[in-house]
């Protein structure tokens, strides 16, 4: 499946743990989406659905073009792909819990589940072949070209 695509949809079902603990706890289904918000310039003190959506989007794009720069080399598949997103966590919770108050009031398990989610759903659909303009599949290795 092409980087876009793959994204695209992890981007959608990352976000499945922490709604559901929110659910089940009563909390805020929107906290982290408001959370995210605050990563945009202007916006530290500032939570919002709207920005914080385009923050994961961008968030989200940029971790699945660095995912899908190394599934070029080395499949990633669910297991790889999992381990990337608690790499991604890591470095995501680390920095913007420090420096964000809103990402650092979220519950942190639920966040790193979201990160691992990401991660395996990512890994695998970027493992997926894919559509050729002649509806047919391309398993391309690396370091050779499609015709």
């Amino acid at each position: 499946m092409n980087p876009a695509r793959a994204g695209a949809v992890a981007a959608v079902v990352s976000g499945i743990p922490s709604t559901v603990h929110a659910l089940l706890t009563g909390g805020d289904v929107l906290a982290a989406t408001r959370a995210a918000g605050t990563l945009l310039p202007g916006r530290r003190h500032r939570p919002g659905v709207a920005a914080g959506l385009i923050a994961h989007l961008v968030v989200s794009a940029a971790w699945t073009g660095v995912l899908a720069a190394v599934s070029r080399r080395h499949r990633l598949g669910a297991g790889g792909g999992a381990v990337a997103g608690l790499a991604i966590a890591a470095l995501d919770l680390g920095i913007a819990a420090r420096a964000y108050p809103a990402v650092r009031a979220l519950p942190r398990g639920p966040q790193i589940l979201d990160h691992l989610v990401f991660g395996a759903v990512t890994g695998v659909l970027l493992d997926r072949p894919h559509q050729t303009d002649q509806r047919t599949t391309s398993t391309t290795s690396p370091g050779c070209s499609e015709l």
